[in-house]
């Protein structure tokens, strides 16, 4: 990439976007910021409890990482994305963003979510994978699968993103 960059590394929880994130941030000579600690307090209270967010809930949250996107010189944000409408509302913000959608079975995501303390508990998962659009061809990204060490998803996403569009 010619210009510091604007990422978004997406997907749902347990898929690695701020592992993955943050190892392409380095590789790519910017900062990092997980989109998590960007959530209102409510947000987060409301995940904790069990509870899936709501787009209301969302949208103030989205504007925010799109914000902080578009004031940036260059970055990488983890952020879940999920649907096309969210990645729409942050692009609405920051237009030259790309995004990274980490790729992981149903099955390796409900193992990681298991194995590690987060806000977001497992039982959430299935509101995650329901609410899950993956990339479309006309949106500026790449999707990579997380398999494997932690640098080499990294790295094969630098490439990806390095490939002209199209």
């Amino acid at each position: 990439m010619s210009t510091a960059p604007r990422v978004v590394v997406m997907g749902p929880s347990g898929s690695g976007k701020t592992a993955v994130g943050a190892a392409l941030a380095v590789d790519l000579g910017v900062d990092f910021v997980d989109a998590d600690d960007l959530h209102p307090a409510a947000n987060v209270e409301k995940m904790e409890a069990g509870h899936p967010l709501d787009d209301d809930d969302r949208a103030p949250w989205l504007d925010i990482v799109g914000q902080t996107l578009a004031e940036a010189p260059g970055l990488v944000v983890a952020c879940s994305a999920l649907a096309r409408r969210y990645r729409d509302r942050i692009r609405a913000a920051a237009p030259d963003v790309r995004f990274v959608e980490l790729v992981v079975s149903p099955e390796e995501l409900d193992r990681r979510m298991r194995s590690r303390q987060h806000f977001m508990p497992p039982a959430l998962l299935a509101s995650q994978l329901a609410t899950l659009e993956h990339l479309g061809a006309d949106e500026p990204g790449v999707a990579v699968e997380n398999v494997g060490r932690i640098l080499d998803v990294a790295r094969r996403a630098r490439i990806a993103l390095d490939q002209p569009a199209g």
